[in-house]
């Protein structure tokens, strides 16, 4: 027998589906074995396909087929048979993706028993804190989360479309304001140019530059070559600008600070300065210099409105994950999986085959039998 099928006996799969980024890897360690885009062959097309790009659910059930069958077969090295997985998902995850996920491993790769976490809880776990306000900003979103004493406080969530996509668009609209000749630059190349060029100013910075004044100087422009001899110049303007999406209330009065600020709002009055004191970060947006401290000046800033004097708070405290922002979610999973929650909540083969169905928190019938 190979060493590799030895060791897998004694592992468990632990599986973070991003809508960007899916995060691979193994019960107790440290880290994700890869972290790789959600995206896939496809068969018929002979395209790169993303995983959230679907048509209906056959459309996805072929994608999830191919997507794991590469996770497991090019990184995990044996065969999901009979093997237990944790998948760390949203709380907020669509019914038809989590269901079709389900299927695919329990039909098509015949795992023994899985076991669904919600990634705003598990989190938690890699600070060993019960109560904490829990922000993810992904790719499509970001979502925040309070959790109380070990349960999230889903009566309180709060979610706006402020996430990596809308970033990747305004740098776009950025980069071709500055006459730069590029309209048609890959998702990727974006990507690359916002991670390695662009920052988080800070707040009276950041009002300057809305005022615009000739004065006004920007940080040093940034050179980045694109293939070939073609270069892009990424100005000091777009470099500060390009997070400022962020923080920029809409019609409605919303953005990201507001957002934490509403979700306090509707739990206890005991617990509101508990949750403005421990607030955990992940995401991968999240880890961009400046975020953090940028995000503090800005809660400090709404205090000072009237519709949310009433909180009281006098100051805001972050938390530091023992581990990049990005895949915090996964190391939670990583711990949880590596206890006797389980064999004691996960789901096995052979009830889901009973009941053809998973378990979800907004189906009554799974509330009534968890409180009974």
């Amino acid at each position: 027998m190979p060493i590799y099928e030895a060791l897998s006996d004694k592992l468990t799969v632990v599986l973070d589906v991003g809508s960007a980024y899916t995060k691979f890897g193994f019960s107790g360690e440290y880290a994700p074995r890869c972290i790789i885009r959600s995206e896939v062959r496809c068969k018929k097309t002979n395209t790169i396909r993303r995983i959230i790009d679907y048509e209906n659910q056959k459309d996805l059930y072929d994608l999830l087929v191919d997507f794991v069958h590469v996770l497991y077969f090019k990184y995990a090295l044996f065969s999901p048979k009979d093997k237990p997985i944790v998948v760390v998902e949203s709380l907020l995850c669509p019914t038809l993706f989590r269901e079709t996920l389900a299927k695919v491993l329990f039909e098509h790769y015949e795992i023994s028993m899985l076991l669904m976490l919600p990634s705003h809880l598990v989190g938690l776990s890699t600070l060993g804190a019960e109560t904490a306000l829990v922000l993810d900003v992904g790719y499509f979103e970001a979502v925040a989360i309070p959790v109380c004493h070990g349960l999230p406080v889903i009566h309180a969530w709060q979610a706006l479309p402020l996430g990596s996509q809308i970033i990747h668009n305004n740098l776009r609209a950025l980069l071709n304001s500055d006459n730069t000749g590029i309209n048609n630059l890959p998702e990727s190349v974006i990507e690359d140019i916002k991670v390695r060029c662009c920052f988080v100013t800070k707040q009276k910075r950041a009002a300057q530059l809305s005022v615009a004044k000739p004065e006004i100087t920007f940080a040093p422009e940034v050179k980045y070559p694109i293939g070939g001899s073609e270069i892009i110049t990424v100005s000091g303007k777009v470099r500060e600008k390009v997070y400022e999406i962020l923080y920029d209330e809409d019609n409605d009065h919303l953005c990201l600070s507001t957002m934490l600020l509403d979700a306090i709002t509707k739990v206890d009055i005991h617990l509101r300065n508990k949750l403005a004191e421990n607030i955990l970060l992940i995401g991968g947006t999240v880890m961009v210099p400046g975020f953090k401290a940028r995000l503090k000046e800005e809660l400090h800033k709404q205090l000072k409105h009237d519709r949310y004097k009433k909180l009281k708070i006098s100051s805001f405290k972050f938390h530091t994950p023992p581990c990049k922002e990005n895949y915090t979610a996964w190391l939670g999973g990583a711990i949880y999986g590596a206890t006797e929650l389980l064999s004691m909540k996960a789901l096995t083969r052979e009830k889901y085959f009973k009941e053809n169905r998973l378990p979800d928190w907004p189906n009554m019938r799974d509330n009534f039998r968890t409180n009974n």
